[in-house]
């Protein structure tokens, strides 16, 4: 009885998110030449706990709580390939056509690289300072594959670059996350100090009993609180000042920077909603963008590393490309990724502080 009544409560944990609206995408993978379905290709929502794998003809169907998404599809020996999607896409079927990888352009860009022995000896903990994070979760989480990173460093450019063979395993022993994260690529510039990664990750829940459980959820609302995904949500919904975000143009002078402090929110992002797509568009007036989350205060090691930073709430900025929009869903994904930068406290708490889109807060 006891065991039973674990198993429900589990289910009510990682089933809350149906409790909302849900579109189910159906679609085939497909060999490009042969045109053969693809058995057993894997199919994720990025960054979320959802996937699935398709059947013995390729065909796969998944359903998703309502906004956007990045759907991946990946299959041993070929590329995978990445399409955006919203409940827009529901009455269409979605093929997916997947190229065979040119393994000996492969094999001649690695023997003409500059990979470096050794590598995860001499950059494993930077990788993992730079790509897990600092934050107190960081102590929780483990890559436990780490032998598939590959590292390069080009003294010309002055450029680390770090490559993986397979998705890593990320294990998330404080928010309760077993991560499998297909990293696209990471780069680390020295003369900038600037990293940048991307990659395509897939969440799922860990088991534990009650009282690990209570402690995931706490973890999860804690990181949830500030972030850029409750910051999307709170733009999509126009509840940024009851959020407690406030908004503030960076002017950029000689060097010199001045805060100018926004009366209303919603104009000076031109703040637009198309009721037909269920999307919220916005172009700041400004390219910098300061965002105070005013209900929580930095973690003491970021202050440790970021002295001149405010220590009564987290700074976070984002710089927008001139006159490049971005369009948000309900669910906080938002588009296009690349026509932003983020700085500050968010650019800080990378992966271990990170949650999937699908997350849903418990009020």
């Amino acid at each position: 009885m006891k065991q039973f009544a674990l198993i429900i409560t589990q289910l009510l944990f990682v089933a809350n998110i149906f409790c909302q609206s849900s579109f189910t995408i159906t679609g085939s993978v497909k060999n490009e030449v042969t045109r053969a379905g693809l058995q057993a290709a894997s199919v994720f929502a990025q960054n979320t706990t959802l996937g699935t794998v398709t059947n013995e003809e390729g065909n796969f169907s998944i359903t998703l709580p309502n906004g956007g998404y990045d759907l991946v599809v990946s299959y041993t020996g070929f590329k995978s390939e990445i399409r955006r999607i919203t409940s827009v896409d529901a009455t269409d079927k979605i093929i997916f056509n997947l190229k065979e990888k040119e393994k000996e352009l492969e094999t001649v860009s690695i023997v003409s690289s500059n990979e470096v022995k050794d590598g995860l000896a001499k950059y494993g903990d930077f990788f993992k300072a730079e790509f897990i994070g600092k934050t107190p979760n960081a102590n929780g989480c483990i890559i436990q594959n780490p032998e598939i990173l590959h590292f390069f460093f080009s003294k010309k450019k002055n450029r680390l670059k770090i490559t993986a063979t397979e998705p890593l395993v990320i294990k998330n022993e404080v928010l309760g996350y077993n991560i499998k994260y297909a990293l696209d690529s990471f780069t680390h510039e020295y003369k900038t100090e600037m990293s940048v990664y991307s990659g395509y990750p897939l969440y799922e829940n860990m088991q534990g009993d009650s009282i690990q459980i209570q402690n995931w959820k706490t973890a999860r609302t804690e990181a949830y609180k500030g972030s850029i995904l409750h910051f999307m949500r709170a733009i999509y919904n126009k509840t940024l000042q009851q959020e407690k975000f406030e908004l503030q143009f960076i002017l950029k002078n000689n060097g010199n920077e001045e805060a100018i402090k926004l009366k209303d929110f919603y104009a000076a992002i031109n703040y637009s909603k198309d009721d037909s797509t269920q999307t919220v568009e916005i172009l700041p007036n400004q390219p910098e963008v300061g965002i105070l989350f005013l209900a929580a205060k930095p973690s003491q090691n970021y202050l440790i590393e970021n002295v001149a930073e405010p220590s009564n709430f987290q700074f976070s900025m984002l710089s927008f490309k001139p006159k490049e929009s971005i369009i948000i869903e309900q669910n906080g994904y938002f588009y296009n990724q690349n026509d932003i930068t983020t700085n500050g406290y968010w650019a800080w708490c990378k992966v271990a502080a990170q949650l999937p889109y699908d997350y849903e807060e418990i009020k």
